[in-house]
């Protein structure tokens, strides 16, 4: 089960990866493609070439988990449509509108954003 906490950001990786890769290899790619350090508590969304799998790994305090999708039918959104300057960032109800094959998450802002007062961001 995905944690289900605002804070927690959810960050898709913006070009095709490899399904057989498993911890090290997604945590690399983690590395390289986002310049993000998945033991920093965030999770990261990796999509197959062909959109018919995708992968999501998490730090859960004690070690890595992957949690793997395979669709029946249709196709996941392509994180790497979209502007590659501006990777996808979720949020973890987000993800699992992705996961169950939503067409919308990725193309449109879903979430309002933070509300910020006094510099401070509130949750």
């Amino acid at each position: 089960m995905l944690s289900n906490t605002r804070q927690m950001k959810v960050w898709a990786c913006a070009e095709p990866v490899s399904m057989r890769k498993s911890f090290d290899g997604l945590y690399a790619s983690a590395l390289s493609s986002l310049g993000r350090d998945p033991l920093q508590g965030d999770m990261f969304l990796f999509v197959a070439r062909d959109r018919k799998q995708a992968r999501v790994l998490q730090w859960d305090g004690t070690g890595l988990r992957v949690l793997a999708k395979r669709l029946e039918k249709g196709r996941f959104n392509a994180p790497w449509d979209g502007d590659p300057n501006k990777p996808w960032c979720l949020t973890p109800s987000e993800l699992e509108l992705f996961l169950e094959g939503s067409r919308l998450v990725g193309h449109y802002e879903v979430s309002p954003p933070e509300l910020v007062l006094e510099g401070r961001a509130q949750v």
